[in-house]
């Protein structure tokens, strides 16, 4: 047995709309803008209902803006072979996480537990 949640809203934005985009989220939500103190790519506006986060990366230059989520785990290969077994497919094997794609298209990341007490309080558990 493994449990996962849906974990963080990811808001993935190239260098020249990264401030703005975030000044925008922030006005928003309500929520300031909290900068990581060890990565200048990465910011918090925090958790919302349930414990769901919302985050801001700065991505590369010709990345197009978007938004992924990721779903927290606390065991990845369970949770990828979960979640192909359902039309999900691997795209990267991103050194301990994998991106990935729904059957739709859209991007998102399995990535071990992020956020401790609220993976505590609303993670499933799976068979």
């Amino acid at each position: 047995m493994h449990r996962s949640r849906l974990a963080v809203l990811m808001l993935d934005l190239p260098p020249d709309l990264h401030d703005a985009g975030r000044a925008f989220w922030s006005g928003a939500t309500g929520h300031e803008v909290s900068p990581d103190p060890l990565d200048e790519n990465w910011s918090s506006l925090g958790a919302f209902a349930g414990g769901f986060h919302l985050e801001v990366q700065r991505t590369g230059h010709g990345t197009p803006p978007r938004w992924h989520v990721d779903v927290e785990t606390d065991d990845v290969d369970a949770e990828v072979a979960r979640l192909e077994a359902l039309g999900a497919r691997r795209i990267a094997d991103m050194g301990g996480f994998w991106q990935m794609k729904d059957p739709a298209g859209m991007v998102f990341d399995v990535v071990g537990v992020q956020t401790g007490e609220d993976f505590e309080r609303n993670a499933r558990t799976w068979p």
